[in-house]
C-alpha cells in the first residue's frame, strides 16, 4: 500500500508543478507593446527629421509604410482578442 500512496503523491506533485502559473506570463504582451510603443517614436522622429530637412524622403516613406503596418498588425491582433471573448462569452455554462 505505501507504494501506491507514493505513486499517487509523486503523481500528484507533477501535476502541481505543472499547473502552476509562469511569473512571467504577461511579459510578452508588456514586452509586445513597449515594442509597437518604441517603433511609432522613432518613426515620428524620423518623420519630423524629414519635415525639417534632417532626413531624406525616402527615410520618410520606408517610416510611413513601417508605421502603417505596425498600426494594421496590432488593430488584426485587438480584432482577434475581441472575438476570442465573443466567443467565451458564447459558450454555454
Amino acid at each position: 500500500m505505501d507504494m501506491k500512496t507514493s505513486f499517487v503523491s509523486k503523481a500528484y506533485a507533477n501535476a502541481r508543478t505543472a499547473a502552476a502559473p509562469q511569473p512571467k506570463a504577461g511579459e510578452g504582451f508588456a514586452k509586445l507593446a513597449g515594442n509597437f510603443m518604441g517603433a511609432l517614436q522613432e518613426h515620428e522622429a524620423t518623420a519630423r527629421n524629414a519635415m525639417t530637412g534632417g532626413a531624406d524622403p525616402h527615410a520618410l516613406v520606408q517610416a510611413l509604410a513601417s508605421s502603417q503596418l505596425a498600426v494594421e498588425t496590432v488593430a488584426t491582433v485587438r480584432d482577434r482578442v475581441v472575438e476570442a471573448y465573443q466567443e467565451i462569452l458564447r459558450m454555454p455554462v
